[in-house]
């Protein structure tokens, strides 16, 4: 076998299911995420499913669109988990009220419990 196919048959292991998973914690199905990088949502489907990878060109614009480093998206380096942006705002306010006194982090965890009882009850 020469060598450019020995090269071209050589996958990291997880691509496929590491995109997805990355595409789907962007909230990004995969026709958007082909739209992003200029291919179809067919192209995406093959490389989440099937064991090949993208070139080094398309790999590149894919991990800049899921807003990763190559490195992580291709598992060479292990990635933070980012949250959503509506996550993240929530993590932030939770920030905040850890900068509070005793008394007032009580008060807020209150309202909390309160208000998801209200809820839990209304449905």
């Amino acid at each position: 076998m020469s060598e450019v196919l020995q090269m071209k048959q050589r996958t990291i292991e997880g691509f496929g299911p590491r995109l997805a998973d990355l595409r789907r914690t962007r909230d990004v199905t995969q026709a958007e995420l082909g739209h992003m990088v200029d291919v179809s949502q067919r192209v995406i489907a093959y490389y989440e499913t099937q064991d090949a990878q993208p070139p080094g060109a398309l790999l590149a614009d894919l991990a800049i669109a899921l807003k990763v480093s190559a490195d992580g998206l291709l598992g060479l380096k292990p990635m933070k988990p980012k949250a959503s942006p509506k996550k993240a705002r929530l993590m932030k306010r939770i920030q905040q009220v850890e900068k509070l006194p005793q008394s007032d982090q009580r008060a807020v965890l209150k309202f909390v419990d309160a208000l998801v009882e209200s809820r839990r009850r209304s449905a």
